[in-house]
């Protein structure tokens, strides 16, 4: 039954939306999608050429209209970037049209898990890291816990715990 309803996986860089993503639509047989990746594919460049082109507004609303049209397909499981959920239409969309699992994690996790991911353009400018990630996890946090139907720590757990732990909570809920 829990591969009927689309799973819409949100929180911040680092949680591992996308890893989880790919280990729980491959576990439940259904079709994975990552909004970063699907951006990246349609412009034909990586997200941090997107986010200097366009800034961070422009790069939204081509996330907003990228996640609207996915989420409306059926059955799959989504990863989303980070910050889609500045956007009030894309947390309608997300709430409406799926079960949403908020990925919390530390900001001592996020550092270590980016550190040298150099495809994450809010991190690439001459602040500290830690300071960035604290200011976005104060305005960002709230946002996921405001449309998260499950929520699961995935600091010191692997991807298949995370993810049996995501198939779980969805049977339980069903039932």
């Amino acid at each position: 039954m829990a591969e009927k309803r689309n799973i819409f996986l949100v929180g911040p860089m680092g949680a591992g939306k996308s890893t989880i993503g790919r280990h729980l639509a491959q576990q439940l047989k259904m079709e994975f999608f990552d909004s970063d990746q699907e951006i990246e594919r349609r412009t034909g460049a990586d997200i941090s050429w997107v986010f200097d082109v366009e800034g961070e507004k422009g790069f939204r609303d081509r996330e907003e209209k990228i996640i609207n049209e996915i989420t409306t397909k059926q059955g799959i499981v989504l990863a989303t970037g980070g910050g889609s959920v500045k956007s009030q239409n894309t947390r309608n969309c997300l709430s409406a049209r799926g079960i949403v699992v908020y990925l919390e994690t530390t900001i001592e996790k996020q550092l270590s898990r980016t550190k040298r991911d150099k495809k994450r353009p809010l991190l690439q400018v001459n602040l500290s890291p830690v300071k960035i990630l604290k200011n976005l996890a104060k305005e960002r946090n709230p946002l996921y816990r405001e449309i998260a139907d499950i929520t699961i720590s995935t600091d010191d757990r692997n991807t298949k715990i995370v993810a049996n732990q995501i198939i779980y909570m969805l049977e339980k809920e069903i039932l």
